[in-house]
């Protein structure tokens, strides 16, 4: 049976048949993170507890802005895996990619959260609850599932060496928290008794989940990092991750016990308020200094030539949730000082993201950003 169709003369015609789209062939799951940081801005705009002029109406754009993305990314994900199956099954391989299929879930996540806080604007409370009701659904299943999975592959296929943690270990296991932080926004859509308590429990359930999975993996990291000196220069953004359990773990606490009084009874509504402060200050304090540990690392990269990469996208998501957590203590403690630390935060999330939106778009304009992974530049020495 002929390949080409015949010609007159009985010859394939010259023109041979198109290629495949090499420009989906390395885009990964990271790519899910541009989705995280653009929606973060919009959430994180929304909680901040001050009234600023136009911030809503900007949050809104923002908003709308990740809904396209998201739509974008998941198509060319789906193309991905339909056009280079070899490549998909790969990156699942990949000790290094394998993580960032938790980005998937936190992407479906926050922008259904987004939908809901600010997206009503545009589209009405009850779509915006439908659709956030679709996404939290998929989100979480999807976070479950790579909590799950990811962790499997790590035992049983991937089997790193001793003393190589990485932040983005935690990517999969950070999911669940996602879910239990914005869960709580659903529940007082739902009818009071069984269903709402069952709703606010199981958020509390992931938020036990990934809390507990994380205070395993960040001692590794950091007995990395005093062992083994500084990650490669492109991978040194990956420390601003560990701030995402940490922020996103103190803004589940906090949304919890807004939403406790109408789900669960008495002995317990009471508990969930002191458990938000009891829990989110000191981990707030931590997330600080963890914070400003990744800024002087990152400073000194850039002083031995870190240039962009995708990574850069860790300095937004971690950031907003470290902005929702402030924000959710500004709101039970009454202190200043968490509005204004969220207000500070804030500033850098928006700094952090227009940059890295600029450099990513600059990227794709020019194709590197889809082009074949170059091989990392090593850390420089650490006595130096």
């Amino acid at each position: 049976m002929a390949i080409f169709p015949q010609t007159k003369t009985g010859t394939p015609p010259s023109r041979p048949v198109a290629p495949r789209l090499p420009a989906l062939r390395h885009l990964g799951p990271n790519w899910y993170a541009t989705v995280m940081g653009t929606a973060v801005v919009a959430t994180a705009g929304a909680a901040l507890p001050v009234h600023v002029p136009g911030l809503r109406t900007a949050c809104v754009v923002v908003w709308a802005l990740s809904a396209v993305a998201l739509t974008v990314v998941l198509a060319a994900r789906a193309g991905h895996w339909m056009l280079h199956r070899d490549q998909a099954r790969a990156h699942l391989l990949d000790p290094a990619v394998a993580p960032f299929h938790g980005c998937l879930s936190m992407a479906l996540l926050a922008v259904g959260a987004g939908t809901l806080l600010v997206g009503q604007d545009v589209i009405g409370h009850p779509a915006a609850v439908a659709v956030d009701a679709l996404l939290f659904t998929a989100g979480t299943v999807a976070g479950l599932a790579a909590a799950v999975a990811i962790p499997y592959l790590m035992v049983v296929r991937h089997r790193p060496a001793p003393g190589t943690a990485s932040p983005v270990w935690l990517l999969p296991l950070v999911a669940p928290m996602v879910s239990a932080a914005v869960g709580p926004l659903l529940v007082p859509e739902l009818a009071p008794g069984q269903a709402r308590e069952a709703l606010l429990l199981a958020c509390y359930a992931m938020f036990g989940l990934s809390l507990l999975a994380t205070l395993v993996v960040v001692p590794l990291v950091f007995a990395r990092l005093v062992h083994q000196g500084p990650p490669p220069l492109a991978l040194t953004p990956t420390l601003f991750l560990v701030l995402g359990p940490l922020g996103q773990s103190t803004t589940a606490v906090n949304q919890l016990a807004d939403v406790a009084p109408g789900a669960i009874g008495a002995p317990y509504v009471s508990a969930f308020g002191a458990f938000a402060v009891l829990y989110g200050v000191p981990v707030m304090g931590f997330a600080l200094l963890w914070l400003a540990l990744s800024v002087a690392l990152v400073v000194r990269a850039m002083r031995r030539g870190m240039g962009f990469t995708m990574t850069w996208w860790g300095f937004t998501f971690p950031v907003g949730t470290c902005v929702t957590g402030a924000a959710g203590l500004a709101r039970h403690t009454g202190l200043d000082a968490f509005t204004w630390l969220a207000v500070a935060l804030y500033a850098l999330l928006v700094t952090a993201w227009a940059v890295a939106g600029a450099r990513t778009l600059g990227g794709l304009f020019s194709g590197a950003l889809l082009a074949a992974p170059r091989p990392l530049r090593p850390a420089t020495v650490r006595t130096t």
